[in-house]
């Protein structure tokens, strides 16, 4: 029988998941549909029957935080974050889960980048959170560059990051006083994202002395930041690997199954040459 899942965002562009997930089900022996539904904020509650006649589904802006009232349980991590990406639907009730921050985690791992010592993360918003929290819980010493509207946003983060972790040192500059001793840079801001693709959040400065960049920006997929991040001798990696990552994370919450880390490597190979193909920048 075939199974059915989806993914409820608004709007939705051009979005990679329909790609991801359906390599995913191909690689797993899945029968499966995922479809693409655009589900306006007013109209969420209301599609919440349909949605649960579904195996499962993915969540993204702006129902990542709303979907969590219309849920009957939380994984532990969804709680965490205040967040939920990644929904299982069995017997008419929901359990929502947040697999960001097992993406995260394994977009760096499988670079060789480790999450420790100083770390500055560009931005306060949603994606910021994921990281800065992930960074708390491993005992890093946590900087948020921000501009200066964000101020407010970053201390709030802040705040919530020492009740956390009392002891994990966490600190706000602006984005021109990234700290000297930065082991690793992490941008959650979307500065150098399509289309305007020659800009970078910080000077190619501060990349001095830096050991490793993440871009959580996948489109394009070698951003601005990133060549100049390899240029200064750091281990850098994109937002795809994120994407493809928490991507299997929810068809294990779904399925129960793995993925060998060759093949979740060969998917984002496979969907960076999608993007580019879409985006017309196939160098072929």
């Amino acid at each position: 029988m075939e199974k059915k899942f989806a993914l409820i965002g608004y709007p939705l562009g051009h979005t990679m998941s329909p790609f991801i997930q359906n390599r995913l089900f191909e690689l797993a022996g899945i029968n499966a549909n995922y479809q693409v539904m655009e589900i306006p904020p007013s109209q969420l509650e209301g599609k919440m029957p349909s949605l649960l006649k579904l195996d499962g589904f993915n969540v993204t802006i702006p129902h990542k935080c709303a979907i969590i009232p219309l849920l009957q349980e939380l994984d532990k991590t969804a709680s965490l974050y205040g967040s939920v990406n990644t929904v299982h639907c069995q017997n008419g009730a929901a359990k929502g889960y947040n697999t960001d921050s097992f993406g995260f985690l394994k977009a760096l791992s499988t670079a060789g980048i480790d999450l420790s010592g100083n770390v500055a993360i560009l931005g306060a918003g949603g994606a910021a959170r994921t990281f800065a929290f992930e960074s708390v819980l491993s005992g890093c010493s946590v900087t948020l560059c921000v501009r200066q509207q964000d101020i407010t946003q970053a201390r709030e983060l802040s705040a919530e990051l020492e009740r956390l972790s009392p002891q994990g040192a966490v600190s706000i500059k602006s984005l021109d006083q990234v700290p000297e001793n930065t082991d690793l840079i992490i941008n959650a801001t979307p500065v150098g994202m399509y289309p305007e693709t020659n800009a970078s959040p910080i000077l190619a400065d501060f990349l001095n002395g830096v050991k490793a960049v993440f871009d959580a920006i996948y489109n394009p997929a070698e951003t601005v930041l990133l060549k100049e991040a390899r240029k200064a001798g750091a281990r850098a990696v994109g937002g795809m690997a994120m994407l493809v990552w928490q991507a299997a994370r929810a068809q294990e919450i779904w399925h129960g199954i793995s993925f060998k880390e060759s093949d979740i490597a060969s998917i984002i190979e496979d969907a960076n040459r999608e993007l580019a193909h879409r985006f017309g920048r196939d160098k072929s």
